[in-house]
């Protein structure tokens, strides 16, 4: 998990508390289907499955500090995995919005991606963002 699924917070988190939220947040929502290990697990699998840095990379996309346009990281994702992203940005220092989060949505099992019937309403992003080096 700390090679998988680590907490990038600035700064710094620890990971254990990041994990905590990830599964109070999100994987208790499953519990019925999927105890703790079993959520990680499953989600680990999906990322290897999305591969999201590699479909960027191969769109000409990475996390080098440079600016992007919002179309082309969404259709870039779109293209390899066959589901809309929604992406949320936050601002930096200097103001410039960046790449903060991608959702994808996931059935109930934690099995395969779905189409999200609702994206969240969290921070939008500029039509131009900057995708940070991590």
């Amino acid at each position: 998990m700390q090679v998988s699924w680590p907490s990038l917070a600035c700064p710094s988190s620890d990971d254990t508390s990041f994990w905590t939220h990830e599964w109070d947040k999100h994987g208790t929502c499953t519990e019925s289907v999927l105890d703790e290990h079993a959520y990680f697990q499953a989600a680990l699998v999906l990322k290897a499955q999305a591969n999201i840095l590699q479909a960027l990379e191969n769109a000409g996309i990475q996390a080098d500090g440079g600016l992007y346009s919002l179309t082309g990281i969404k259709n870039a994702i779109q293209d390899a995995l066959g589901y809309e992203p929604w992406i949320e940005c936050n601002k930096d220092a200097l103001g410039q919005s960046q790449l903060y989060q991608i959702y994808l949505c996931v059935d109930y099992y934690g099995s395969s991606f779905i189409e999200c019937p609702v994206f969240p309403n969290v921070g939008s992003c500029a039509s131009n963002l900057e995708f940070p080096t991590f």
